[in-house]
């Protein structure tokens, strides 16, 4: 369910269940629904899911999209939810995300899930050029349909949920849709992740091609302190629609209910 929330908070979906709260942050072109197939194989869990400013259900909030502000949201969040016992579980750039807030280190946060996350130290291949060119994969139906089918995902997609990932990804606010590329992919942010102490679990797909097992091993890895480490067999970046089973079963091992 949606909860009653505060309308210069993003959009967030907030179910009670047992604990600690898994707190799902989405990557750069998606939403709090990109979780939904790992949410409703979690049907006993407490679970908040947020929109991030400038995305989805959080469009029409304003600037700036920033890492840094993402970050303030989600802790701002929390507290409107009520959420003082949970664990972070960020996706792609939610990842980067969720390394921010856990730098922090704020009361009740028990863990981080790091899901094909945006590495502590961004890699070589994120040049100018590449930056100039991700931030314009989102402008056409066709282009966005290119980037989902041929760079995110490594697996066949039911018609459905190809459709959600294109009209998400064409959601966000042009200014939101540009910030990830054009600078928070670049951001250096490995003097915080050394500050997170609470156990880590990074995610990795098999055949990610945004941010590949060897770049997550080599940039974020080594910035977390005994951080577990697990690849999924087959699954490309987008691992919370391609293999939400074994997402759930990772999560479920790391962060069991109380």
């Amino acid at each position: 369910m949606t909860s009653t929330q505060q309308p210069s908070l993003p959009t967030y979906d907030h179910r009670r269940g047992t604990g600690p709260t898994l707190v799902f942050l989405h990557y750069w072109g998606g939403s709090a629904r990109t979780w939904d197939l790992v949410v409703d194989r979690l049907p006993d869990r407490d679970t908040l899911a947020v929109d991030f400013r400038g995305w989805s259900r959080s469009n029409t909030l304003p600037g700036p999209y920033t890492l840094r502000q993402l970050a303030d949201d989600t802790v701002a969040v929390l507290t409107d939810a009520g959420v003082d016992d949970y664990v972070l579980v960020g996706h792609s750039m939610g990842g980067k995300v969720a390394q921010l807030v856990a730098a922090t280190r704020p009361t009740g946060l028990r863990g981080i899930v790091l899901v094909g996350s945006g590495p502590a130290k961004p890699a070589a291949e994120i040049t100018a050029e590449y930056r100039q060119f991700l931030a314009h994969a989102y402008d056409t139906e066709e282009s966005t349909a290119a980037a989902r089918d041929t760079v995110l995902t490594a697996t066949t997609l039911p018609a459905r949920v190809k459709a959600q990932i294109g009209t998400d990804s064409r959601a966000g606010a042009e200014a939101a849709r540009t910030e990830w590329p054009l600078r928070g992919i670049a951001e250096d942010i490995t003097e915080h992740a050394r500050m997170i102490s609470v156990p880590a679990l990074v995610i990795a797909g098999e055949h990610d091609r945004v941010e590949p097992a060897e770049v997550l091993r080599r940039n974020l890895v080594p910035y977390l302190s005994g951080a577990e480490f697990a690849v999924i067999p087959n699954s490309g970046h987008l691992i919370p629609v391609e293999a939400p089973d074994q997402l759930v079963d990772a999560i479920i091992a790391f962060a069991p209910a109380a």
